[in-house]
């Protein structure tokens, strides 16, 4: 479902650059305990942990089959601004730890802050008509089309990558990781719903 648009071209880059951030930010914290995410940005947790390869890469990676849903479905204005999302969250997640040292972090309040940093940049992401790839594209698409609740989409996702984690984290760090996951998508669902914002 193809929109038109009435944010200025300066208007998108700075929300996206400001919603990757949140995002980045918010994944920071998640890495300082080792919590899990859901999502795309889960999956390239995920494997990160199992892996080599830098979660910037993997993150970036795992998007690219996405892009034909946005292109085909959404239109290219939504994929072009869903590339330029992921792809500063892929570089600012790598650089973050050269500009923040975190010595010490309560870990329910990296949850939960985490949680609600992430919730809060994809939120400023759907605004201006972009999402984090993967999963979000597919959540995005259902509720322009459908009406389906994006936060419930992503949820009913999160929960089944986050499940992975119980091979690859303490139990502690999975309890977390699900309210971290669920402080996410408490943010999306509420704030997020079927005609509460037109974008005409």
């Amino acid at each position: 479902m193809k929109q038109k648009h009435t944010h200025s071209l300066f208007e998108d880059l700075f929300a996206l650059t400001v919603g990757a951030a949140f995002v980045s930010f918010g994944l920071l914290l998640f890495q300082y305990h080792g919590m899990l995410t859901g999502g795309t940005a889960g999956l390239a947790l995920v494997l990160a942990k199992v892996t080599a390869i830098d979660f910037g890469l993997l993150f970036f990676i795992i998007n690219l089959p996405f892009y034909w849903l946005a292109v085909s479905r959404l239109g290219w204005r939504f994929a072009i601004n869903t590339f330029i999302s992921v792809a500063c969250v892929s570089v600012m997640v790598e650089g973050l730890p050269y500009l923040i040292g975190l010595q010490k972090v309560n870990p329910v309040f990296a949850a939960l802050m985490g949680g609600f940093l992430i919730g809060t940049g994809m939120l400023i992401l759907f605004r201006h008509v972009a999402s984090l790839g993967g999963v979000g594209i597919l959540a995005y698409y259902l509720q322009q089309r459908f009406g389906v609740n994006a936060g419930r989409v992503q949820m009913t996702v999160d929960v089944c990558i986050v499940a992975v984690g119980f091979f690859l984290v303490s139990l502690p760090m999975l309890v977390l990781s699900v309210v971290g996951a669920l402080a996410l998508n408490m943010v999306i669902a509420l704030n997020h719903k079927p005609g509460r914002y037109q974008i005409t």
